[in-house]
């Protein structure tokens, strides 16, 4: 009968342990009326507990920390830090040691060792420590794998590992919704929710952008000459609670005036996400980079660039209009206007505008009026190709409020 040879035990212990921030103590109040049988005993004992904060003892507050009794959560952005001691728990002296820690995830492996030299020797009673770190980047599972080789005395070499793991969730989510302007500014509302079960600190939210744009915050208003948070000045997030930012993105000069460099743009920039969590344990995220549904203005595109607001009935006001050509060609345009039952142009209609290579744009300065009170729309423009013979109708460009310029008071 075949007997298998005791397996042998290793000389070296591991001990591996997550470095966490301490959590404040809450405890439990329990209380009852002066009239019930137990009388002032809960409330004297509630005094006498140390963890209690004294004149507020029916509140689960704590002036005590608590050390972390398990692995608990790691959220992504967060540093996740360990701590990895290799003991020698028998009497001899252990030589070339050598301590790795890897971390495995979905996608790659990496060494998080400090140091990846040999140690000599290890005394009895000895002990090699290190600390590891590592900000996390990917969600899901994770596993530490950390490997001990030696040489005993009698010159066998030995070897062992361990296998941690854990999971990485996702502490924000990020929705983004974007909005074009007709003066090729985009409006960035990012909505960004707390899905874990602590309140988080926002100490940054910003967006960074592509090179062909300029972002203007619109997360501020001006009080007393100063820029003071829509949030006020506790940024906190509660648990499931949502908060929306607002940024203005416009392209800088030298791409404003290249139309066709604009319509293709679709990547926008990316959001940073700074928090704080517990007792100041920082997390950062940064998303990829945001894409938008470029909006197809055709082969002309015709855009307001100074419109009044508000107008008086029947008397002439001054509009300017922007023709860029968004095509890959050369155009000779012809403008014509037509009257609307309350819009009138004032002008000669089918003017020669000339010729208008790619990419490039024109100013038109136009006078109309209207016939009609109220919120009126501005329409009836058209645009000839006359080498394609190709006609091009803006109908609904703006909306002016127009007024009766004279006031009757009834007797």
């Amino acid at each position: 009968m075949e007997v298998n040879p005791p397996k042998q035990e290793h000389l070296l212990a591991l001990k591996v342990m997550r470095l966490t921030k301490p959590t404040l103590f809450t405890n439990i109040p329990v209380t009852c009326e002066e009239r019930d049988l137990p009388g002032d005993l809960f409330n004297q004992l509630m005094k006498d507990d140390p963890s209690t904060v004294n004149g507020a003892e029916t509140l689960m507050l704590g002036e005590m920390l608590t050390l972390p009794q398990n692995f608990g959560n790691i959220f992504l952005g967060e540093t996740f830090s360990s701590y990895i001691s290799v003991h020698n728990d028998s009497n001899q002296i252990v030589k070339d040691i050598l301590v790795k820690a890897d971390l495995q995830t979905s996608s790659q492996r990496l060494n998080l060792s400090a140091s990846n030299a040999t140690v000599a020797e290890l005394k009895s009673d000895c002990c090699i420590d290190d600390v590891i770190h590592h900000e996390v980047k990917e969600i899901g599972t994770h596993i530490l794998v950390c490997a001990v080789s030696y040489t005993t005395q009698s010159g066998e070499k030995m070897y062992f590992r361990k296998f941690f793991k854990f999971q990485v969730l996702k502490p924000l989510d990020v929705k983004t919704k974007f909005y074009n302007a007709e003066t090729d500014e985009v409006f960035l509302e990012a909505q960004i929710q707390n899905i874990t079960t602590s309140p988080m600190f926002m100490e940054k939210v910003s967006l960074e952008p592509s090179m062909m744009y300029n972002v203007v915050e619109l997360n501020t208003v001006k009080q007393v000459g100063e820029g003071v948070s829509t949030f006020g000045s506790r940024t906190y997030l509660q648990p499931m609670d949502t908060r929306q930012y607002l940024y203005c993105l416009k392209p800088k000069p030298e791409f404003a005036e290249k139309a066709g460099i604009i319509k293709g743009v679709t990547v926008i920039g990316k959001l940073d996400i700074v928090w704080k969590t517990n007792l100041g344990e920082r997390g950062r995220l940064q998303t990829s980079q945001l894409q938008r549904m470029a909006p197809g203005y055709g082969d002309v595109r015709l855009s307001l660039e100074a419109i009044p607001d508000t107008v008086n009935l029947e008397e002439p006001f001054h509009i300017t209009c922007k023709i860029t050509n968004c095509s890959e060609r050369t155009m000779d345009l012809v403008l014509e206007m037509c009257n609307t039952n309350s819009i009138h142009w004032c002008g000669v209609s089918g003017r020669q505008l000339g010729k208008l290579n790619p990419s490039s744009s024109l100013y038109l300065a136009l006078t109309l009026l209207s016939s009609v009170q109220g919120l009126q729309s501005v329409s009836g423009l058209r645009l000839t190709d006359t080498f394609l013979k190709r006609t091009y109708e803006y109908d609904d460009i703006a909306q002016v409020c127009v007024v009766s310029s004279t006031i009757q008071v009834e007797g």
